[in-house]
């Protein structure tokens, strides 16, 4: 077996197949490996709608062989070990692979341990989270169940993938118990690690007005950090001047997005930020190259370019990257086009047939790609975008490295 590749990219999600499609558009004859331990690939985005009753979960999942690339060599196992002075990936089955260039994004590890008495009742006792293909279900048999009580939505100060995603389902639940005639016996609270719903500051008071329109509680600067199922007790660490409170909040609905890292693998080598404890790919902001082993790049969750961990972040990194690399090979310097200026896009599903995009760069300022529509209000045509055009341009387009 090969032990030696060309390129080797580390994990086949969106990044991973999308970089590999369009490396071998512009060069067939590349020598591609992809180290991918799953045996099936996910569409994430669809996981908001799940959990919001509004999506199939089935039509989120397909097997990871149908969607890697055909001329690329798919090895179906996890990395254990990077030595980039070496140019070596060892995987967990003790392969040693070695590389000319390598491609990391291996994604986002969600830290569910972090936070006392999670694992163990997530999945039960009403916590659920849309952050998992098997739990999001549960989200709405929680949202689905619900007559009257205490709605508890949570999200960490740390950065984590699509940071509009704890909110997005706290929307959709307050538009189902509207519908339903309950939202005024319900009591829908949001405690947020961040000082505010979004950065952009024309979409945050946009936000804001919607989260009136509900009737919701806004908890800034707060951090869950124990959840006792059982009780239907979630503790939580709120600011309070210059100090820290605990509190503990009853409920009869929890929703969690738990703190996010990058894999262990990642921390523990030397391709992460010095002194980071999150780990993430110590990447030059514009260009994706590492900034100290120069025939390693990354893009997506894991890499260090902010909070911008969003399949909309992938679609405009992925190209940039790729004539980065080929220039690269090419022992040429990047052209000034060839960099990303920290585009994200967080489409906020406000209700049922409403949806907010908030489209914008590493200084929060709007960058809307859709002009005619005025990013700070509610579209059905967004929603109806989202909902049945982005997976097909996901499966069909984005993973082929067309779109």
């Amino acid at each position: 077996m090969k032990s030696h590749h060309q390129v080797l990219i580390v994990g086949g999600g969106n990044a991973g197949i999308s970089v590999a499609a369009r490396l071998l558009r512009k060069n067939a004859k590349l020598d591609i490996a992809i180290v991918e331990p799953s045996e099936k690939h996910y569409y994430q985005p669809g996981w908001t709608l799940v959990g919001g009753g509004a999506f199939d979960v089935n039509k989120t999942v397909r097997n990871e062989a149908d969607c890697i690339p055909p001329e690329a060599r798919w090895i179906r196992d996890g990395a254990e070990k990077i030595e980039p002075e070496n140019n070596l990936l060892i995987t967990k089955s003790g392969q040693r692979i070695t590389y000319d260039f390598m491609v990391v994004c291996c994604g986002i590890q969600l830290d569910w341990h972090l936070i006392k008495g999670l694992p163990e009742t997530l999945g039960k006792n009403g916590v659920c989270s849309n952050y998992l293909f098997d739990i999001a279900p549960y989200t709405y048999e929680c949202i689905r169940s619900f007559t009257s009580g205490k709605a508890v939505f949570t999200q960490p100060s740390s950065v984590i993938k699509c940071g509009a995603a704890p909110q997005k389902i706290m929307y959709l639940a307050a538009d189902n118990f509207r519908k339903r005639g309950i939202l005024e016996k319900s009591e829908i609270s949001f405690y947020t690690g961040k000082p505010g719903l979004l950065r952009v500051k024309e979409i945050n008071a946009a936000l804001l007005k919607i989260a009136q329109r509900y009737g919701l509680n806004l908890i800034f600067q707060s951090s869950l950090i124990e959840v006792r199922g059982g009780a239907k007790e979630a503790v939580i660490e709120v600011a309070k001047g210059e100090g820290k409170e605990q509190v503990t909040v009853q409920f009869d609905m929890l929703h969690v997005a738990p703190p996010m890292s990058a894999p262990d693998f990642i921390k523990d080598s030397p391709l992460a930020v010095k002194d980071d404890p999150l780990g993430w790919v110590d990447v030059d902001g514009e260009t994706m190259q590492h900034r100290q082993y120069k025939n390693v790049f990354s893009l997506g969750d894991v890499a260090n370019l902010g909070d911008t961990k969003t399949g909309a972040a992938v679609r405009i990194q992925a190209p940039i990257l790729v004539k980065n690399l080929l220039d690269a090979m090419e022992k040429k310097a990047p052209e000034e086009a060839s960099k990303y200026n920290g585009y994200t896009a967080c489409p906020v599903t406000t209700g049922y047939g409403k949806l907010l995009l908030a489209e914008f760069d590493h200084d929060s300022k709007l960058m809307p790609t859709l002009p005619i529509l005025d990013p700070t209000k509610e579209h059905y045509s967004l929603w109806l975008l989202i909902r049945y055009g982005m997976p097909w341009l996901y499966w069909n387009k984005i993973l082929k490295g067309k779109a």
